[in-house]
């Protein structure tokens, strides 16, 4: 294995003088006369190596003045320990070999370019600081949600992509078809033939794999699903894409308390895991872009998640000796403004439960009162809602029912509809936007810029 700029920050107590080979791109060049300095990235490590040069260097000194930033590199050279400088350590360079030349358009200079910019330029702005940070962010908090499910034991489902059924019953559906549009078969009262479809029938892509991960609940007890679902809703707002990750665990034989005990655990646990594994990116996060995030993630870390019903969520709010632009509904779902000051009021995450029915999905299980369903939304400080849950309805009368009330076919969920019939169990799941969790674990504000190649309305670019 190549030596890695990780292998050298790993090992501080333990470095000496030695000599080192390292590739990577340059980050900045400041060349001078009779020496010059390299910040060197090899991605590793989201700090830089600075590499000094002098005109004694090989092969050419004159042809390494001239490397241009962006470029990739070899450099060979004597790791020299600065203990009293910013930097640990130097290397002073015996060689550098230019390995892959960026030409003087280069977009991603040394300087501060804005988000909307470096959009454009998603297949280089990993390079950048911001983004260096983000996406290894992003690795990470992929393993902890893995681990925190493997370590207890949940089984992975591969929910599929391509479905026949809108499990939300929002109709926001990205179809799929191998249909020629300009040509479409027609049955003979003019509706389109999808019977002449790959899938003989009208197919489109998942907007969640809950149903699915379902099914295998009873069967494993606990399952978990983690992967792309998508939505065409036309919205341009900072927390919307068309397509995204979710992760969606369903537990059998657990109620919805359960299912919020559940989810408190696995928000500390990634949070945690985060800041124990990458402390320099969430520093660079907390002084460049949100001030007081790390303070902020340390109060959910130490805080216990409130419980309160929507009734008393709406109550606090109608009490509220504030002014909200939208008014506060017992009916209704709760705004953003909401959900800001609840967050406040209750010094903390927050569980709101016991919906109204009538804004709420089919599948949650209809409280005894007949208004309400056993569904959870996990509110945060400086994110509103980070998780939506509920205790699904295993009771096959009353799914029915709902499903009537609702219109929701029953021919399309006849497997779902079974599950009622052979062995049903109290059972519990939510939704957890892997993408908001990266911006809330980030501070960055917009989800296109913690997603590598976002696609919303009009942008399906790389």
């Amino acid at each position: 294995m190549k030596q890695t700029v990780r292998d050298l920050y790993s090992n501080l107590e333990s470095l000496g003088q030695q000599t080192v080979t390292l590739h990577g791109w340059v980050r900045n060049h400041r060349a001078q006369k009779a020496f010059g300095f390299i910040d060197l990235s090899d991605g590793t490590f989201f700090e830089t190596v600075q590499v000094v040069y002098e005109e004694s260097l090989t092969p050419d000194f004159s042809a390494v003045q001239k490397i241009r930033i962006g470029s990739s590199i070899k450099v060979v050279g004597t790791l020299v320990l600065t203990p009293d400088m910013k930097q640990p350590f130097e290397v002073k360079a015996d060689t550098v070999e230019l390995i892959g030349d960026a030409l003087e358009d280069y977009p991603i200079q040394p300087k501060r370019h804005s988000r909307e910019f470096l959009r454009e330029h998603a297949h280089l702005r990993p390079r950048t600081n911001l983004f260096t940070a983000v996406f290894r962010v992003r690795s990470l908090l992929t393993h902890a949600i893995h681990t925190f499910f493997q370590d207890k034991h949940f089984v992975h489902v591969a929910s599929p992509l391509i479905t026949t059924n809108d499990a939300e019953g929002a109709g926001q559906l990205f179809q799929v078809t191998t249909l020629d549009l300009d040509n479409l078969p027609r049955t003979k009262d003019g509706a389109i033939d999808y019977g002449k479809d790959f899938f003989a029938r009208k197919a489109n892509l998942s907007v969640t794999g809950q149903l699915q991960a379902e099914i295998f609940a009873q069967a494993f007890t606990n399952v978990y699903t983690f992967g792309p679902t998508f939505r065409a809703e036309k919205s341009n707002t900072p927390t919307h894409a068309s397509e995204f990750w979710m992760i969606e665990p369903e537990m059998a034989f657990c109620d919805l308390a359960m299912n919020m005990d559940v989810a408190e655990e696995m928000v500390k646990y990634i949070i945690q895991y985060v800041l124990e594994r990458a402390p320099k990116e969430m520093a660079f996060f907390d002084k460049f872009v949100q001030k007081g995030l790390l303070e902020k993630l340390d109060h959910v870390l130490k805080t216990p998640f409130a419980r309160i019903t929507h009734q008393e969520a709406v109550d606090k709010l109608l009490a509220a000796p504030v002014s909200f632009e939208h008014a506060p509904n017992h009916r209704g779902d709760l705004a953003t403004e909401h959900e800001k000051y609840l967050v406040k009021a209750m010094g903390g995450p927050v569980f709101v439960i016991d919906w109204p029915k009538d804004i709420k999905a089919f599948y949650m299980r209809l409280n005894d009162d007949l208004e309400t369903v056993a569904a959870m939304d996990l509110l945060v400080p400086g994110a509103g809602e980070l998780i939506g849950g509920s205790q699904r309805e295993e009771r096959l009368e009353v799914l029915k029912e709902r499903m009537r009330a609702m219109h929701v076919p029953e021919e399309e969920l006849w497997w779902y509809l079974d599950l009622r019939k052979y062995g049903t169990t109290p059972h519990s799941g939510y939704g957890l936007g892997f993408d908001r969790m990266l911006m809330y674990l980030t501070g960055v504000e917009n989800i296109r810029d913690v997603i590598p190649f976002p696609r919303t309305p009009r942008q399906c670019e790389f």
